[in-house]
């Protein structure tokens, strides 16, 4: 068997998910994600590790920018062949691409503009990593494979997408490579969801794999428990009410916003809470919310059964769509309390870090954060405890209240993770832990050697490794 793995990213480190398969004669690349550690970032404007005119397919699990915001560069760069992912991602994928776009082109504009007025140059030219322009052409690659639909990408090598649980779309590509009589099965975990949760259906699960590659992101912790996520949401509420200040929750436009929106119907339906007014300042996540409104057969039994009882989980009347630069700012003047919900959820850019200038020195104020918040973000900074926090080159106080809820993560946790890879019924030849920092995928790579006793691996950045 001639079949080879290169580690191009999101190893030791949480993003900048791409792994180029090399099998039978062809190279595929699994996922093509962006570097969100500030660290990392020069590893998107370096030239890519392989030629992208020699990749004949690239193979997406779900449309995060860090599995997937790489792909107009790569083809811009030479790439000139399919892109595959479900349905769903794709449709999110062109929100999020052009969104991304908008965003490098803009940076870029200001960065330009501060540098002349400061008389330097920065450490990279003053041009966006990709455009617009550059975002439209990478559609013309889309192709779309249902799950559970085999995929044949020539030469013995067949792929077949399962829903990951992840968030809308995402999945697990598990890949069959055959040649010389013999046959190879390697699982690409892509993000692995959980169970239980509201909106998605529960992981898919394996019995069977000569070679797993997993994600880690919590490999050394546990979440909370999804049913406790309205108690804490509750309680966050109750307390910035009295306080009178507002609430601003740092939200990824996609599944996170939709899920606030989910837990926030169930509370007010209730009169668990005030009916307070519920700000989506994320044109972003307004377009995606519309994805997920196109792709009900998506969604697990009981919202199904909320939409067939003609109940929107992501809509209620309090709730009030912010589409506008002037309405953003408009919300700066707000009396009482309101929940903002907004864009970018590790607060590295977007609406969301307007209103923290307008909050996060307020006592009266909470910033609640619902999700991951990767090394080197100013949301990792602010949930660590700085006193202080740089926004718009401007030093403010961190006076506001901060909370963070667990159990929101769409990433399974630690034990969720070993549930997942636990199902696989023969001991695979390797299993290689990717995608977490490196505290986390060290320490899981010891539970899974502890727990099964299977060969594990925590490949380095760039390296290559054969498979037998």
């Amino acid at each position: 068997m001639d079949i080879a793995l290169h580690f191009l990213g999101a190893t030791e480190n949480v993003t900048g998910s791409r792994f180029l398969l090399k099998a039978n004669g062809q190279n595929f690349l699994i996922d093509c994600g962006m570097h969100q550690e500030r660290a990392l970032r020069s590893r998107d404007w370096d030239d890519f590790p392989v030629s992208p005119s020699s990749i004949d397919a690239v193979l997406i699990t779900h449309a995060h920018l860090d599995h997937c915001g790489y792909l107009p560069k790569l083809v811009r760069e030479g790439f000139r062949g399919s892109i595959y992912s479900t349905p769903a991602t794709a449709e999110i994928m062109k929100i999020s691409l052009l969104d991304s776009a908008h965003l490098q082109e803009s940076d870029a504009e200001h960065k330009k503009r501060r540098h002349e007025r400061e008389g330097r140059k920065g450490k990279y030219p003053e041009v966006p990593l990709y455009t617009v322009e550059d975002s439209l052409k990478c559609f013309d690659h889309f192709k779309t494979v249902k799950y559970k639909t085999e995929l044949d990408l020539g030469n013995g090598v067949t792929a077949k997408y399962h829903d990951a649980g992840h968030i809308l779309g995402s999945a697990m590509i598990a890949i069959n490579i055959k040649a010389d009589g013999e046959s190879r099965r390697i699982i690409f975990s892509g993000d692995i969801g959980r169970w239980d949760r509201p909106i998605l259906r529960d992981p898919s699960l394996f019995e069977h794999a000569d070679y797993v590659v997993m994600e880690s992101t919590y490999g050394n912790r546990t979440h909370g428990a999804v049913a406790d996520i309205e108690n804490e949401l509750k309680e966050v509420i109750d307390q910035t009410i009295e306080s009178r200040g507002n609430i601003v929750v740092p939200s990824f436009a996609i599944e996170r916003a939709q899920e606030v929106l989910y837990h926030m119907n169930d509370l007010l339906a209730a009169n668990k809470i005030p009916h307070i007014m519920v700000f989506l300042d994320s044109p972003m996540a307004l377009k995606v919310t519309e994805v997920f409104r196109h792709h009900p057969e998506l969604f697990d039994e009981e919202t199904r059964e909320l939409l067939a009882a003609n109940t929107s989980p992501f809509d209620f009347p309090s709730l009030v769509p912010v589409e506008s630069t002037e309405h953003s700012k408009a919300l700066n003047y707000l009396g009482g309390t309101g929940m903002i919900v907004a864009g970018s959820g590790m607060c590295t850019g977007g609406r969301v870090k307007h209103h923290l200038v307008n909050n996060i020195s307020r006592p009266e104020s909470t910033i609640l954060f619902v999700g991951y918040q990767a090394n080197g973000t100013l949301g990792r900074l602010i949930v660590e405890g700085a006193e202080e926090v740089r926004i718009y080159r401007e030093k403010y106080p961190v006076r506001a209240q901060i909370k963070q809820i667990h159990g929101f993560s769409a990433h399974a946790d630690k034990n969720e993770l070993l549930r997942w890879v636990s199902n696989i019924n023969n001991t695979p030849r390797k299993v290689f832990i990717v995608h977490g920092e490196e505290d986390s995928t060290h320490d899981f790579a010891e539970l899974l050697q502890k727990e099964h006793g299977w060969n594990v691996a925590i490949p380095e950045y760039r390296e290559e490794i054969r498979l037998d």
